[in-house]
């Protein structure tokens, strides 16, 4: 089947047809480099990872183009910096390193492109400067703001009248503004503050511009998809559109938007006054970055989720039995499948809910699997479906012994001596004492299973 996605624009599932097939063009809107990514934040990164897995898949690694940004000027990181006594630049930097290990910590694959909003100044002042010479920007006291009353369709990607939309977000009041919902593109900089000479003046960009700028620059003016949270169709995705087309002479900016839902923490919307936002960083230390890209995936990225601890304990759960099965046929060389099983789920507008169910079936099929070839080929298909999915590609040893950060529980290498006290009391019929060392063991969260061979073990929950 087509690959299908459901654009915001349209408010529809429409089949997907690249502008260009040898060069398919995504650009997802990054973080804002002041703070750690939430596991909110990770929702739309590991979605659009996967997307791009997909593209790559149907298109060819060497066709797709994914540009994901580093917003690293913003007023946040200005007021970040400065509470926590500490540089702009230093800030930006250890926050963008923390990013990029945990987005390899959930399997997110690195973008294709990562600009950054500080590299591309000149091209939003040159974008700042045709909107006013199109009459869709002006200046007022040291800003200048793009005039929305001048586009006759904004709000076309939100679908809301201009007021309703105002009122419902936190629109900056300023009297130099003709309407309340004109937006900066440009604002005056303090010399305590970060900025750039323009020909209104030192300053910075507001952040709308930055992404037209950005994806203009490395996609041109008119690309393929759009991605990002809900929460950025109003006003940042509104205004991108606004900004993009109106530079470019009212033509196309963008085929298709697509918008991840929200994630709640155990039943509660994350704030600070709640106390309950949890980053990545943490997370991670309490179960494996893997077992949170599976969690992520159990809701359809465009239905609300609730991330809880029984979600995660659930996805790792899910993930040992696949571990555990590909661990039983560790000496069997898959045979790969020429399409993964998985791939007409997610060709279904990213349908991952659907596509977990065919891994469970193909973990089925392999431990039925009786002579070689089947299980060859039963192996192959549950790794290329795993990978499409960005799963499944560790080493199953590691994986079943993996252990949190705070677990003060046995080492491996306790393990195995107890493991070699156990064997030696057997081999002595010394059943009690071998007994005794099993439920040490076990009470532990070790499971063993004897084999002829040997005794193996892993780890289980979380």
């Amino acid at each position: 089947m087509p690959l299908v996605l459901h654009n915001t624009l349209t408010r529809r599932k429409e089949a997907f047809r690249p502008l260009d097939p040898n060069r398919v063009r995504l650009y997802v809107c990054g973080p804002t480099v002041y703070n750690l990514a939430h596991i909110g934040n990770a929702r739309p990164f590991i979605v659009f990872d996967l997307l791009f897995r997909l593209l790559r898949r149907l298109y060819g690694e060497a066709h797709v183009v994914y540009a994901r940004n580093i917003t690293d000027v913003d007023d946040k990181i200005i007021d970040a910096a400065r509470s926590r006594g500490e540089t702009i630049l230093n800030l930006t930097e250890r926050t963008t390193i923390v990013f990029h290990e945990d987005m390899a910590a959930v399997n997110n694959l690195p973008p294709t492109l990562e600009p950054r909003a500080t590299e591309h100044i000149g091209q939003m002042v040159a974008m700042i400067e045709v909107l006013i010479a199109k009459g869709h920007a002006y200046e007022a006291e040291g800003h200048v703001l793009f005039a929305v009353e001048s586009m006759p369709d904004y709000g076309k990607l939100s679908g809301r009248p201009l007021d309703d939309m105002i009122a419902g977000a936190r629109i900056e009041v300023a009297p130099y503004k003709r309407q309340p919902g004109d937006f900066v593109l440009w604002k005056p900089s303090t010399e305590a503050q970060p900025g750039w000479d323009s020909p209104w003046g030192r300053g910075r960009p507001g952040w709308h511009i930055e992404c037209s700028a950005m994806s203009e620059a490395h996609l041109g003016e008119h690309f393929d998809i759009h991605g990002g949270g809900l929460d950025l169709i109003f006003p940042h995705h509104e205004n991108e559109l606004a900004q993009s087309v109106c530079a470019h002479g009212g033509r196309p900016f963008v085929n298709v938007w697509m918008h991840n839902a929200f994630l709640d923490m155990e039943g509660e919307k994350m704030s600070k006054s709640l106390g309950n936002i949890r980053t990545v960083h943490e997370l991670l230390d309490e179960a494996p970055g893997e077992a949170l890209r599976y969690a992520m995936l159990t809701a359809h990225y465009r239905d609300p989720m609730d991330w809880t601890g029984e979600r995660v304990r659930q996805a790792k759960t899910a993930l040992d039995r696949f571990y555990v099965a590909l661990r039983a046929t560790a000496g069997i060389e898959p045979i790969f499948p020429v399409t993964p099983a998985v791939l007409p789920a997610l060709e279904d507008d990213l349908n991952t809910p659907l596509a977990q169910s065919v891994l469970h079936e193909l973990v089925t099929t392999l431990n039925k699997a009786e002579t070689t070839q089947e299980k060859a080929e039963a192996k192959g298909a549950l790794l290329a479906s795993g990978r499409l999915m960005g799963l499944l590609e560790q080493d199953p040893e590691a994986w079943l012994r993996w252990r949190p950060k705070a677990d003060q529980g046995f080492s491996d290498a306790e393990v195995e001596a107890l493991i070699a006290a156990r064997r030696a009391a057997r081999a002595s019929k010394d059943f009690a004492e071998a007994d005794r060392l099993r439920k040490q063991l076990t009470e532990a969260g070790i499971i063993l299973e004897d084999k002829p061979e040997a005794t193996i073990w892993r780890r289980g929950g979380l």
